[in-house]
């Protein structure tokens, strides 16, 4: 009977217990659970997203390969679709570059313009945003719009600090503007390092320039 007695009491207890706890242990729990799902359920939605970006950057790339009487438009079509409804994420900064050069290669020097544009304000990627600015200036020299290509190459990266300026001297080499092209492309032969093989390519305008 004291067995019994001592096993009511511990009953006793846990109901106790319960009866003041166990709202808030059911709620802890439901909290948890909801958490949980909710985080398995945002890992789902992103991986699908990725997978649909990639298809349109796949179709993009297909249509830049492949060429054909439309595929400026379908081009441009992935491109738009990628930066609205998938800008977050790294196909569409990818898109846009693989789009500009392909429409550049077409003649279509709007096209690529538009392209570069949008990607050299994109301040959350600074690698690509670095790269479509330095494209963006060539375009732009291409142009002879000279004032919009230099100031492209404003706050150079460090990383492609050389490659701005050595661009930065192709602008002002055309512009005839010889010293400052000459200070310029020997800081970009500086950044670039003798192991670089694009520093033979610097040099090389360097020489030209002082020859001329």
């Amino acid at each position: 009977m004291a067995y019994d007695l001592e096993e009511q009491e511990k009953l006793d207890a846990i109901k106790a217990w319960w009866a003041r706890y166990g709202t808030l242990v059911l709620s802890l729990v439901a909290a948890v659970a909801v958490a949980w799902g909710g985080w398995w359920g945002s890992k789902a939605y992103q991986s699908h997203k990725a997978n649909q970006a990639m298809g349109y950057f796949e179709a993009l790339e297909d249509a830049a390969r492949l060429g054909g009487a439309d595929s400026s438009v379908r081009i441009k079509a992935a491109a738009a679709t990628l930066r609205d409804q998938y800008g977050s994420t790294g196909y569409a900064t990818r898109g846009a570059l693989v789009a500009a050069q392909a429409l550049q290669a077409q003649k279509d020097v709007d096209g690529a313009r538009q392209q570069l544009e949008w990607l050299a304000g994109q301040t959350k990627n600074p690698s690509m945003q670095a790269v479509a600015r330095l494209r963006l200036a060539g375009l732009l020299l291409d142009q002879k719009q000279y004032d919009a290509a230099l100031g492209q190459l404003n706050n150079a990266p460090a990383a492609f600090a050389a490659l701005f300026a050595d661009r930065r001297g192709d602008i002002l080499a055309a512009q005839g503007k010889r010293e400052d092209a000459r200070a310029a492309w020997q800081s970009a032969i500086d950044g670039l390092g003798t192991a670089n093989p694009l520093t033979q390519v610097v040099q090389l305008k360097l020489d030209a320039l002082s020859g001329a």
